[in-house]
């Protein structure tokens, strides 16, 4: 799979068809990017767990931390890493430890591990890089035009004003695919930092 530009209906499919999401490297800490992408996800009504070791006793939006994958117990639709490129190999490894895999794994922006993803879709696991699921939510739904973003989605209905617990329909037809030219050039360019 290419994995420098994905189709929308590919990641369509995924945020659908998903209903729990296990999120390593969440944070209590409430101004961390990884606590916007979960409290947005929460709210949206996906089942979201967080993972971080350095977490296990406290919580976060009533859900408990818990230390590893292999401590969550249940299945688990989709594993979103919000961790450094690095670490990304052994989350992948413990990933396809789980009985049953998840459908997914999806990396943060800046987060991209090909040969880690090489491994899960070997078996049989989708594979997104170096894109958030709260952002491609707010894109496909239109959600993110209240916020006067250009979500390069049409329709001829404007989605309504979002309110609490509100789920908008992923179901609206984008143009220009799902490319992310800035998030890419964004991610390049923090690579070729000294």
């Amino acid at each position: 799979m290419n994995h420098d530009a994905y189709d929308d209906n590919y990641i369509r499919a995924i945020l659908t068809g998903v209903k729990s999401i296990a999120m390593v490297g969440a944070s209590p800490v409430n101004v961390r990017p990884s606590y916007f992408a979960f409290k947005y996800l929460a709210q949206r009504g996906y089942d979201m767990i967080p993972v971080n070791p350095g977490h296990v006793g406290k919580s976060l939006l009533g859900k408990p931390f818990v230390a590893s994958l292999s401590d969550i117990g249940r299945p688990i639709d989709m594993i979103d890493i919000f961790r450094n490129s690095s670490y990304i190999m052994p989350v992948v490894d413990e990933a396809l430890k789980l009985s049953p895999l998840p459908k997914v794994i999806w990396m943060q922006l800046g987060a991209r591990d090909d040969a880690a993803a090489e491994k899960a879709e070997a078996a049989g696991i989708k594979v997104v890089m170096n894109r958030c699921p709260k952002i491609e939510y707010g894109r496909l739904s239109s959600e993110i035009s209240w916020m006067g973003v250009n979500s390069r989605t049409l329709s001829s209905k404007r989605a309504p004003i979002p309110t609490q617990g509100m789920r908008l329909s992923l179901n609206r037809t984008s143009v220009g695919g799902g490319e992310t030219a800035a998030s890419d050039r964004a991610a390049k360019n923090k690579s070729e930092l000294p």
